[in-house]
């Protein structure tokens, strides 16, 4: 492309990612690319080309994270949010010896029943100045770093000895706990052998754990994620499909993969009081999956509404706010210790209220 002047910044960079766009030729195949751009406009602060190349870099990563294919314009925010990730990333690595993560779990119900059947365990970071940061803070940084997979392999130890010791105590050996596989994760080529060594030091029996996996993870490499996915489950785990709905490419693949149960997405069950297509849509995964002799958890149900309308498409089990939000161990303690079958007998109340579980146990729910 000719110029008939000295690109401006923006100008230079939507000609790199006009030009991207072309496909380029690989023996008989066609990749398609793209790019995120980082611009760093010089000033008199810079004093060495390093740095300004640094601040460049940092707003590439932002434009990627914005969604990729674009371009993004330093300023110091950026450096500021750089830092701060950086600080994160630096006491992420002793917060697993230093025992700073600890777990929340969210419990599963059969929504007829009003019965917990099992629970989803959710990391928190419990930071000695900064108190307790969510997930969505740390994750990501986790992810990046690598830091992911001995976190992950930290959450999955802990959820299986948990759910041992409330087998033992309730004498319920029907308990299960989902735990939730990264990315990073789930490509390790002896994740099998790890999932292994787990169940045989926690004493748990495989049946009883179930590994969930995003969609889009398996559907990046479909026939990789079979692979993975049969290793696991010849260990006698069950596997779960998360966020299911949200790639619809998948659904030719579904009846292939080796799985036992699918979350659907919560975008699909947030609009389904004033959207008739989503509840088509959910009908129809609740449909094929049946099919297929595939359970499926709602997830995200937050109203009575939202509530009876699975129980009306023949949804078995559900999770969400209206039951309860993820709570720590000690809380579960507590509603096993209060009751002993823990079963939601008023659909309209949170089922940790709807218990009169003491106020103890809803502190800060």
């Amino acid at each position: 492309m000719v110029l008939k002047r000295p690109p401006t910044p923006c100008i230079l960079s939507n000609v790199w990612k006009v030009s991207l766009k072309e496909p380029i030729s690989l023996t008989d195949r066609k990749v398609f690319t793209s790019a995120s751009i980082g611009i760093a406009v010089s000033n008199a602060s810079y004093t060495q080309p390093e740095e300004i190349l640094r601040d460049a870099d940092i707003a590439r990563y932002h434009a990627k994270t914005a969604g990729k294919a674009r371009h993004q314009f330093f300023n110091q925010s950026m450096h500021e949010h750089a830092n701060s990730r950086l600080q994160l990333e630096t006491e992420m690595h002793t917060a697993i010896d230093n025992q700073e993560f600890c777990l929340y779990y969210q419990p599963i119900v059969e929504l007829k029943s009003r019965r917990i059947i099992g629970f989803e365990s959710l990391v928190r970071w419990q930071h000695p100045e900064r108190g307790l940061i969510p997930p969505d803070d740390f994750i990501p940084i986790a992810e990046d770093s690598g830091l992911i997979v001995p976190l992950g392999e930290w959450i999955q130890r802990e959820s299986c000895r948990q759910l041992t010791v409330w087998q033992q105590q309730q004498a319920n050996s029907e308990l299960t706990i989902s735990v939730n596989l990264s990315c990073k994760q789930f490509l390790q080529n002896d994740l099998a052998e790890k999932v292994a060594e787990i169940l045989r030091e926690t004493r748990l029996a495989p049946e009883f754990l179930r590994l969930e996996v995003t969609e889009s993870n398996v559907m990046n490499d479909s026939k990789l994620a079979i692979k993975i996915l049969d290793s696991l489950r010849l260990l006698g785990v069950k596997l779960s499909i998360d966020d299911f709905g949200t790639g619809y490419s998948s659904l030719s693949y579904l009846h292939r993969l080796p799985i036992n149960y699918l979350k659907i997405d919560r975008s699909f069950i947030g609009e389904m009081c004033t959207n008739h297509e989503n509840i088509e849509i959910v009908r129809t995964i609740l449909m094929l999956a049946d099919s297929l002799g595939i359970e499926v958890v709602a997830e995200g149900i937050e109203t009575d509404d939202q509530l009876r309308q699975f129980i009306n498409l023949e949804c078995k089990n559900g999770q969400g706010f209206f039951f309860s939000k993820p709570v720590p161990p000690a809380k579960i303690d507590l509603l096993f210790d209060t009751v002993s079958s823990a079963i939601i007998t008023n659909p309209d109340k949170n089922i940790i209220k709807s218990l009169n579980i003491p106020a103890l146990l809803i502190e800060s729910i």
